[in-house]
């Protein structure tokens, strides 16, 4: 029997539900079970009974939410499928952070892919995007404006050792989320060459320690000691955006503030943050590739999860695809999910 989608995933006030497992997926409230796509916060929670994941996001959560974080745990090994109920669930490589991933669902032969959040462009910390074709494409929509087209990672971290060859007189202090966005960048300036210790706030340190204890390349890095911060003229500072607002940030020698955030393309937005060096560094889906993304998975239904979800809602139909916003409550409370100060430290 070929089942519909709403057969393998309903709307709840908890998130998405599959009756078929039964679990949540991302789920926003406890529940008694959940399968995790990564480790932010919006996504990851909790409180509740089991959590299944990849084991990098099950070691993000034990480090920011300490071990009572679900009563049980299993790991998702990639790829593998496994039987839950009556559903089939993989886990596959999302390309947002470290241990992130799409969860796809199979049964009565419809295929249903839950995205989580990811992007397509390259990224030295974590395992790239893979396409999964399915019947149902259930995506994020953070950035789903034509407005954003992020440009070349590498190229904004260019310009931020250009500004430190400019003014090596000047701290440059980086502000960066702490699951992701900090160790992409330490890792893109490893790549670049830049070869000196990159200093970090203390809030950056164990997520930093974690990636790389996972194998990742950071090369050195120390923390900042209060007692340092006028000596570090010509470093380079990673730490949390709320950071660059603090008293902790004035008392280092005429910084140059940074931002690095798919945000940094909307120029006011880095304006009102005092943002000097707007660096354009998402590590989430532009437009173009949320385009191209629902193009190339062969959906002939999209649900839109959380974000711009109209607009591409509307690209969806004029491409005569069937399209729903979800207009789900509780995602997007930290990091690139919103840009508000002091709303929390990844994305």
């Amino acid at each position: 029997m070929t089942l519909v989608c709403a057969d393998i995933l309903k709307l709840t006030p908890e998130g998405l539900f599959c009756p078929l497992g039964p679990f949540h997926i991302d789920p926003t409230r406890p529940v008694q079970r959940a399968l995790v796509t990564h480790g932010h916060s919006d996504h990851a929670r909790p409180g509740h009974g089991a959590v299944m994941a990849t084991r990098e996001t099950l070691r993000i959560m034990a480090a920011r939410c300490q071990d009572g974080f679900a009563r049980t745990t299993q790991v998702a090994s990639l790829r593998e499928p496994m039987r839950i109920g009556e559903v089939t669930v993989t886990f596959l490589p999302a390309g947002h952070v470290l241990g992130s991933a799409q969860i796809a669902l199979e049964a009565g032969g419809c295929r249903v892919v839950v995205s989580g959040d990811y992007k397509r462009d390259p990224d030295p910390t974590c395992l790239p995007f893979e396409l999964v074709p399915c019947d149902v494409f259930i995506t994020e929509a953070t950035f789903g404006l034509p407005v954003f087209r992020h440009p070349d990672a590498r190229g904004e971290v260019r310009k931020l050792l250009d500004s430190v060859a400019l003014f090596p007189e000047r701290a440059h202090l980086v502000g960066a989320y702490a699951l992701g966005k900090a160790q992409r960048v330490m890792a893109l300036l490893r790549e670049e060459g830049y070869d000196r210790p990159i200093y970090l706030h203390g809030a950056l340190e164990r997520l930093t320690q974690l990636y790389r204890e996972e194998g990742v390349p950071l090369g050195e890095t120390r923390k900042v000691a209060a007692a340092d911060r006028k000596s570090l003229g010509g470093a380079i500072v990673l730490c949390p955006p709320s950071a660059l607002q603090d008293l902790w940030s004035r008392r280092f020698p005429d910084p140059v503030t940074a931002f690095a955030s798919g945000w940094m393309r909307v120029r006011a937005r880095a304006r009102q943050k005092g943002v000097e060096l707007p660096l354009v560094v998402s590590d989430h889906a532009d437009w173009d590739d949320l385009c191209r993304t629902i193009r190339e998975t062969g959906a002939g239904e999209v649900w839109v999860t959380h974000g711009q979800e109209d607009a591409l809602v509307h690209w969806c139909r004029t491409q005569g695809l069937r399209a729903r916003p979800l207009h789900m409550l509780g995602y997007g409370d930290e990091g690139e999910n919103d840009p508000s100060p002091g709303k929390g430290e990844e994305g």
